[in-house]
């Protein structure tokens, strides 16, 4: 089974990506060239990528006491990405880019993700260089973004200290001017940093000939005192080895060390890492620090972070997207090829009757199905808040500003709603497997390991649901919101015009009316305690109602389409979804209405 009749699609026949081409970015572009990306990434993913994929699973990277280890196979795997262009795929062509739409671009990313995303492509390093691009001085685009954008180097995003995890106002990672004449340092004003950072993905590694570190640290006060919070935050440039203006290494190391590796339940072919910065490993230029350039302004650092952690969002949310679509296409051909059991129609007794295939099953038909609403669900949900950026970048002022709040408000569902419900299927898809699933002689069972983390990194649950309820849906007085309603009620409109579609869109209506109730609820108090005590299942009710809009969207573009097995699939989707899925939503919003305390009031010592 392949994955590239629905890329095809949700891009095509859903999405019209094609009419991007007549915007002058992409005016050199056609269906033809989106096609031949589309190409040569499913064939790099096939051919170097998912032959590879429990390698290195089972081939951890190691410290050998100088470098990192990581098999052979990573290597030829990056290689490869960063030779097929992708790393600058949405950059200007006066780079070396393609101007690809990033719609196109998050599309053909989506095969590396299921052929192995512990081997990882270039979500880090891509989203380090898109940062410097926005934030950086002319100097640290040329120097250290393209050089990114090439392959040449790579990049990290390194925010989580061991003793602050995702509290980043308790960070302690200082910053200190480096000498006179700090200021006027060519690269930015130049500083000498000490601290430890945690769970650094791509920390260490021989992949590239330099590693770019962007670094959130605090600048001392006068007084030499860390200013508490958010607010003294500022973002360095930190490299593994110092470099020139002209992109050139200097042949010195900078005082960043590898304290050690971090042995993880998945994604165990990406290096994770413990960094040391500035404790003397590695003394650079008669001094104590590891040097570091200032991107941006004393203090700013988390407004530039940000650009790069939203990227990470959603990057984290198609890789959770595709992991359960690994899982759903293992499993469906296993369901296809194995025999057990009898028909429920001759009472399942008769020895002598010849056993069936387990896809003939009800309950394996609803956890397949199952698998298929949410992995498709969400990659077109990805595929969406893909083209809101193309949206917010070439399109029309009022249309772009439309774009990015209403990717403002998603992003947390983008990331949160595929790391919960591309896990269940990853579980179901083990179900699927019965016993075997639960063997590593299948690969269910690292699709599952590898997924469990997407939950956690960048934003777990908690701050998702915190930030959608207790930010987005409030930004800019609720309009946010209020444009998300439009585009659901858009498609309703549409949708209850169509026989077979009428009685979703009516179960659609009434979760949009059910959930904008429980926000106004949940606020009536304005008491912070009370209305995000269950952010949780808001984000959940949320997020289900957002993925029953998509669906019925979908569904809309799938019942236009001629009849094959396809268009019959995807509409079994949808009705398995809105059957199945939307309903859960009232229990979720119920605690949420009511301002329930039952956990945000009990005593610990209760547990």
């Amino acid at each position: 089974m392949s994955l590239r009749p629905t890329i095809d699609f949700l891009l095509n026949d859903w999405l019209s990506v094609e009419r991007l081409n007549q915007r002058e970015r992409f005016s050199d572009h056609s269906r033809e060239t989106f096609d031949a990306v589309l190409d040569t990434c499913e064939r790099i993913a096939r051919e170097k990528y998912a032959p590879f994929n429990r390698l290195v699973d089972t081939q951890e990277p190691h410290f050998d006491g100088e470098k990192v280890i990581l098999p052979q196979a990573t290597h030829d795997a990056q290689k490869a990405y960063a030779e097929s262009g992708m790393l600058s795929a949405a950059q200007d062509y006066e780079i070396g880019g393609m101007q690809l739409p990033y719609t196109v671009e998050a599309a053909a990313n989506a095969f590396f993700a299921m052929a192995s995303v512990s081997i990882g492509s270039g979500l880090l390093t891509v989203g380090n260089a898109n940062l410097l691009m926005a934030h950086g001085s002319e100097a640290q685009k040329r120097v250290f973004a393209l050089n990114e954008f090439s392959g040449r180097w790579s990049g990290t995003m390194c925010l989580s200290e061991p003793q602050a995890g995702s509290s980043l106002s308790d960070v302690a990672t200082r910053a200190v001017p480096d000498g006179t004449g700090f200021e006027s340092d060519p690269l930015g004003p130049r500083y000498r940093l000490k601290g430890n950072k945690m769970w650094i993905s791509a920390g260490e590694h021989e992949l590239t000939e330099n590693i770019v570190h962007l670094v959130l640290a605090k600048i001392p006060d006068e007084h030499g005192k860390l200013v508490p919070g958010v607010k003294g935050i500022s973002l360095f440039i930190v490299p593994k080895k110092l470099v020139d203006t002209e992109g050139q290494l200097t042949g010195e190391r900078n005082d960043v060390a590898l304290a050690g590796l971090n042995h993880k339940c998945g994604w165990r072919g990406t290096t994770n890492t413990l960094l040391n910065f500035g404790e003397g490993k590695y003394p650079v230029r008669g001094d104590a620090g590891a040097i570091g350039y200032l991107v941006g302004q004393p203090g700013k650092g988390l407004q530039c972070m940000f650009h790069m952690m939203n990227e990470a969002r959603i990057g984290v949310g198609m890789a959770a997207t595709m992991l359960g679509m690994a899982g759903y296409h293992a499993s469906l051909d296993y369901a296809k090829n194995r025999p057990q059991g009898r028909p429920v129609t001759s009472g399942g007794k008769d020895a002598a009757a010849p056993q069936v295939r387990i896809i003939e099953h009800a309950d394996v038909k609803r956890m397949l199905l199952a698998q298929k609403s949410y992995a498709e669900g969400a990659l077109a949900l990805e595929l969406y808040c893909a083209r809101l950026v193309d949206e917010q970048h070439t399109g029309a002022p009022e249309a772009a500003d439309d774009a990015r709040l209403l990717l403002e408000v998603l992003t947390p569902i983008a990331k949160s709603w595929p790391s919960e419900w591309c896990l269940e299927a990853n579980s179901l898809a083990i179900q699927v497997h019965g016993g075997y699933g639960y063997t590593r002689d299948f690969p269910v069972e690292q699709y599952w390991r590898d997924n469990r983390l997407n939950m956690i990194h960048e934003g777990t649950h908690g701050i998702q649901g915190m930030d959608l309820l207790g930010r987005k849906v409030l930004m800019e007085n609720g309009k946010g919101l209020a444009l998300l309603a439009g585009r659901v009620n858009a498609t309703i409109e549409r949708a209850i015009q169509v026989p077979e579609l009428a009685a979703h869109a009516n179960a659609l209506g009434q979760a949009l009316q059910d959930v904008g109730a429980t926000t106004k609820a949940a606020w009536a108090t304005a008491n912070p305690t009370e209305a995000l005590a269950n952010a949780v299942p808001y984000l959940q009710a949320f997020g289900h109602t957002v993925l029953a809009w998509i669906w019925l969207d979908v569904a809309l573009a799938a019942h236009a389409a001629p009849d094959s097995s396809a268009r019959t699939g995807r509409l079994a989707a949808v009705r398995f979804f809105f059957h199945y899925e939307l309903p859960k939503i009232g229990a979720w919003l119920q605690v949420v209405r009511t301002r329930d305390l039952t956990c945000a009031d009990l005593a610990e010592d209760a547990f």
